[in-house]
């Protein structure tokens, strides 16, 4: 019988190890998979490369594993907004690598790899310095620079709810960097808020077949979360996260 269910987030990342490429599903807060985050900073893994489309927000979740040291170096697409005043400490002290990328070349390099491209050719960062280095090629009479895909050891990712195959579910903009994250990665580890029974998802609904996934983890509903707000925190202006204006996820 199959059953990819695991029973809690620190057994499910027990096994990586130090100087892993790990890939953090998110965009900003939206689909960031907090609890499995924790369960990494718990577990004590060093020396990571971490893939995501930020750097972290406030000091919880992926803040709170570049604060705690474990990060060698972080690919991603957007590292500065207004809370993101973890990294911004450690780049400055030079205490950790940044690889800049631009978000649409981000998502195909992640894409690319789950669908065993060997490189392609982006138009984006043409005559930046985001392209040195890089081989281009005119095509068309449009110049484009190669670009090569974003493979991981782990994906850690959030979905809405699985069921013991590990077909998932997620819930609008937590879907985000999530389904092709799940493709590029060695080992795939998911938390959901339930896991219902073989059946239950109707298959047309599935975003990601189980055939990605290896490893789910139930937590539950997320502390963090109250009808949508994000609550626990504050912004860089030292307003309660969850109060009016502040962001919201879905």
């Amino acid at each position: 019988m199959i059953d990819k269910s695991v029973a809690d987030a620190a057994s499910a990342v027990a096994d990586i190890p130090d100087g892993s490429t790990v890939m953090i599903g998110g965009f900003g807060r939206a689909g960031q998979p907090v609890e499995l985050i924790d369960a990494l900073i718990a577990h004590g893994a060093r020396d990571l490369t971490i893939v995501n489309n930020n750097a972290g927000n406030g000091d919880v979740g992926l803040a709170a594993l570049l604060a705690s040291g474990a990060v060698r170096k972080i690919i991603c697409s957007f590292p500065r907004q207004t809370d993101s005043w973890v990294f911004d400490g450690l780049y400055r002290d030079g205490r950790i690598e940044l690889e800049l990328v631009p978000q649409g070349n981000l998502a195909e390099r992640i894409r690319a790899a789950g669908a065993g491209i060997g490189a392609f050719f982006s138009p984006t960062g043409v005559g930046t310095e985001l392209a040195l280095g890089k081989e281009s090629r005119e095509i068309d009479g449009r110049s484009y620079v190669l670009e090569y895909p974003i493979r991981a050891d782990f994906a850690l990712i959030s979905a809405y709810r699985a069921d013991r195959w590990g077909n998932l579910v997620f819930r609008e903009t937590a879907r985000n960097f999530g389904p092709i994250m799940a493709t590029a990665a060695t080992t795939t580890i998911v938390q959901v808020d339930e896991v219902v029974p073989l059946g239950t998802i109707d298959p047309e609904s599935v975003v990601t077949p189980g055939l990605f996934v290896d490893r789910v983890v139930t937590v539950g509903e997320r502390s963090w979360l109250s009808a949508g707000e994000f609550v626990g925190g504050v912004d860089i202006d030292g307003r309660p996260l969850g109060a009016a204006g502040t962001e919201q996820v879905r």
